[in-house]
């Protein structure tokens, strides 16, 4: 095991390199110029101001510089600083991505919690009722778009409070972390944890049910029926396991996508999050910020996959043995 994980973790070197050295390029193939954003635009830019602004950012050196001094930077944990507000770029992260990542792990759960029972059920009677009903439940979660699903729980809130307690209620904007003020803090992202819980959970719920219909009808499925072994047993101990590994790998995509993939959700909640982070950057055509949040999430795919590499081997000896 420990091997398998020492050859998961040193294959993912070159996918840094590869990573950083696109994003590298492709930020600066982006039509514009940072200092000429900073300055203001308009014919009144002095060039020389520019030029001079170039030098302070370090932007007149050679890309292979630029390039080098990147790469050794964030193998060192050292981001540079913002191009933009010159504020360090591990501080720009570090007060945002607690939001992201409470409201990943949380719809995570939610998902989880939501679509392994209602896809198991479903593959269980299949064409019911009940599959029907489980069906048609993660058809509407795929189709809906998360914002919609956002302001509409929004509207649901302030209805159910105003009929409460005579006043509409929202929760507060300003974000506390949980370890200060856990009431507080779930006010705030419970609302977007339930609603991209519920449309992370459709699709989850969907793969769910499709690889577990694909177990059951599995030769070892009929042979452990057949030894008159109890259905719960053999669903749980024989069937589920073995279903899991795509849904194990949909759950952890889905999981480093949330991470620097709620901008519309950030947006509709009133969020500072990564999400919101990644897309000023790039507004701002700020290098050091952007290439550092793409590393992030990089790095973050990264770990997620090698966790369910870990996790296939646990749920399947076949693959550790091998």
């Amino acid at each position: 095991m420990y091997r398998y994980i020492l050859n998961r973790l040193l294959l993912a070197v070159p996918t840094l390199i590869g990573a950083a050295a696109l994003v590298f390029i492709l930020m600066r193939l982006i039509p514009g110029d940072i200092c000429v954003i900073r300055l203001g635009s308009g014919s009144s830019i002095n060039a020389a101001a520019v030029a001079n602004c170039h030098a302070q950012l370090g932007l007149d050196r050679s890309l292979l510089l630029q390039f080098v001094d990147f790469i050794v930077g964030f193998a060192s944990g050292d981001f540079g600083t913002s191009m933009w507000s010159g504020k360090p770029v591990s501080e720009e992260i570090a007060t945002r991505i607690p939001v992201s990542l409470e409201i990943a792990i949380l719809a995570t759960v939610v998902a989880v919690v939501i679509a392994i029972p209602l896809g198991t059920i479903s593959a269980l009677h299949q064409n019911s009722w009940l599959d029907h009903v489980v069906r048609t439940v993660a058809i509407a979660g795929i189709a809906t778009p998360s914002f919609w699903l956002g302001i509409m729980s929004i509207l649901i809130v302030l209805d159910v409070s105003h009929l409460l307690f005579g006043a509409p209620w929202m929760p507060p904007i300003n974000f506390v972390p949980f370890w200060e003020d856990p009431l507080h803090n779930l006010s705030i992202v419970i609302l977007p944890a339930l609603t991209i819980g519920y449309r992370y959970s459709a699709v989850t719920m969907r793969m769910t049910r499709s690889a577990m219909l694909e177990v059951l009808r599995e030769d070892y499925i009929r042979t452990a029926r057949a030894k008159g072994l109890l259905e719960q047993l053999i669903v749980n101990r024989h069937a589920l396991k073995n279903a899991m590994l795509p849904v194990v790998t949909l759950v952890g995509i889905e999981f480093a996508f949330l991470i620097g993939g709620l901008v519309v959700t950030e947006q509709v909640f009133n969020l500072n999050g990564i999400g919101r982070l990644f897309v000023l950057a790039v507004q701002n055509q700020d290098y050091t910020l952007t290439q550092a949040l793409v590393m992030l999430t990089v790095a973050i795919f990264v770990v997620t996959n090698l966790v369910v590499d870990v996790l296939y081997a646990w749920l399947d000896p076949r693959i550790r043995f091998a």
